[in-house]
């Protein structure tokens, strides 16, 4: 049984006091993030960029709470984005965060650079609709020309 499912059910029982603290005790690690990211990589690397999106998209290990598994050309252009799997194949490389830092920029220099490592910018929390740090684990995918982060609020 997943950690969430166990809060819930405390929940549900009255253990826990609130819907915040199940969210709070459900907050994926960076540990987290880093193995989801090096996995989703492996599977991109591995099937590739269009037979890994179902996986990617579908609610389980690499979409589940705040975690879900991005991945970008290495141009900047938005190949599978859980939060809005329709939009794809638009160029997000001049996406900016609420500060104006340039998050793709930042991101494929990070997989250019180093092949992989951490990143962080502002963005808004889908779990609780505030612009809150981010920080991204990037993973660069040279064989197939993309590049894979999952990010984790803090």
């Amino acid at each position: 049984m997943r950690r969430r499912d166990l809060f819930r059910a405390a929940f549900a029982a009255g253990f826990v006091s609130s819907p915040t603290a199940l969210w709070a005790a459900d907050q994926p690690s960076q540990a987290e993030a880093k193995q989801v990211a090096l996995k989703a990589a492996a599977l991109v690397k591995d099937k590739g960029v269009d037979a890994a999106r179902t996986v990617l998209d579908a609610e389980g290990e690499f979409k589940h709470g705040e975690i879900y598994v991005n991945v970008i050309s290495d141009k900047g252009v938005r190949l599978v984005y859980p939060p809005t799997p329709n939009v794809i194949n638009v160029d997000v490389a001049d996406a900016q965060d609420v500060d104006g830092k340039y998050l793709i920029k930042d991101i494929l220099e990070v997989a250019k650079t180093k092949g992989e490592g951490w990143t962080q910018y502002r963005w808004t929390n889908p779990a609780t609709t505030k612009i809150q740090e981010k920080i991204s684990y990037v993973v660069s995918v040279p064989d197939r020309g993309v590049v894979v982060y999952v990010g984790v609020y803090k």
